[in-house]
């Protein structure tokens, strides 16, 4: 079998193959609650036959969220607006659905990357005053967060937990923290972001120690092994910033304090990083955190076609392959690279009779009827 269709266990959860969906900003929401929009981009993708879907970066509070368009689990609206959202995925498929939970710090109050992603001032009537570790601006000319002090510690804490517990509630099969792309967690790792002299800020140990603490915190409020880990930018791709070598320590003190799992990506902190873009351009930095943990570790970042995702698993350089952006373009992507690697995988019935003349049928348990070749593939 493929090693890109075998299944794989993060903690107590036991996906049928190795193809995650990763998260995707879908800027659709309102005031935090999923619409419509969400409704169908998410229950389509339930049916892609992915061996785990794990819905957008959500906000666990109104001033964490990244935009105004972005979706939060910090009230009973947001979390009823998700239920509709899960339920009807689930009533379609039994694919294994998590959610990413963040603070978008510094990086918030911004607009969607499609009307530029500029800033909204706290003074506009859709923007809010964002946190972060230092009271520097994540970009030139844009107005400066304030640092959390020990109450605003408490209470990102605090609102972590809180969304972790709406998100069980759901049914969610499990729970990714954000530590990437230069949101709030990212930013304490960060030396760029995060200039703290206190307890949270200089050496590295210091830098880990709030991201930390977030991860313990869930996890202690957690049901008994449920499924937790963190996405993490192991690269800031900018001078002064974090290393690979930093991060491995990272990785390895999130290991301990209780991830399940680690989703390598990088950069986002800085707007002054240049990152070498090309095909799987992040593998060698899933690689490098896989030799140092003893949990599975997901590559992500332009691994598009399932040769090039089967070769990163069978030379042991991670364990499991997200995507984002091939999805949107091809929503049953796992489809095509079960019939590419001669797999096979669960598909709903409805869509059984959409096999191309001369293709193998990829699905699992296929039947076709037999009068006067009703269902045969067209």
């Amino acid at each position: 079998m493929a090693k890109l269709f075998e299944p794989i266990k993060i903690g107590s959860l036991e996906l049928p193959n190795r193809i995650i969906i990763a998260p995707m900003c879908q800027y659709g929401a309102k005031d935090g609650c999923m619409t419509d929009w969400h409704f169908t981009h998410i229950t389509s993708l339930a049916m892609s036959s992915a061996g785990m879907f794990i819905v957008e970066a959500t906000g666990v509070s109104p001033e964490g969220r990244i935009s105004p368009g972005c979706t939060g689990l910090y009230d009973d609206a947001s979390e009823a607006a998700m239920a509709r959202v899960v339920q009807a995925s689930r009533n379609l498929s039994n694919m294994p659905i998590a959610i990413q939970l963040g603070h978008a710090g510094r990086k918030a109050s911004s607009k969607p990357p499609a009307d530029g992603g500029a800033q909204i001032p706290s003074t506009d009537a859709e923007g809010w005053v964002c946190v972060a570790p230092s009271a520097l601006p994540q970009g030139e000319g844009e107005e400066a967060p304030v640092a959390l002090d020990a109450d605003g510690l408490a209470k990102v804490k605090a609102d972590f937990v809180a969304a972790s517990l709406r998100a069980v509630r759901l049914g969610f099969d499990g729970i990714e923290l954000h530590m990437a792309h230069g949101y709030l967690l990212h930013q304490f790792l960060s030396p760029l972001s995060n200039q703290r002299t206190d307890e949270y800020g200089g050496s590295l140990e210091n830098r880990l120690c709030f991201p930390v603490e977030v991860l313990t915190a869930v996890r202690a409020a957690l049901p008994d092994g449920y499924p937790l880990w963190a996405r993490l930018s192991a690269i800031d791709w900018a001078e002064g910033g974090l290393t690979i070598e930093e991060s491995v320590e990272i990785s390895k003190a999130l290991e301990a304090a209780g991830s399940d799992a680690l989703h390598i990506s990088s950069g986002g902190v800085s707007g002054l990083q240049k990152i070498p873009i090309a095909p799987g351009y992040q593998v060698h930095l899933a690689e490098a955190v896989k030799k140092a943990v003893n949990i599975p570790v997901i590559a992500v970042g332009l691994i598009t076609e399932p040769e090039q995702a089967e070769a990163i698993l069978t030379e042991g350089r991670a364990d499991a392959i997200a995507m984002a952006r091939s999805f949107l373009w091809d929503p049953r992507w796992p489809w095509r690279a079960a019939v590419a690697l001669g797999a096979k995988v669960q598909a709903p019935k409805q869509y059984w009779r959409s096999v191309p003349t001369g293709i193998e049928p990829p699905f699992a348990d296929i039947t076709y009827g037999q009068r006067a070749g009703q269902n045969k593939p067209a």
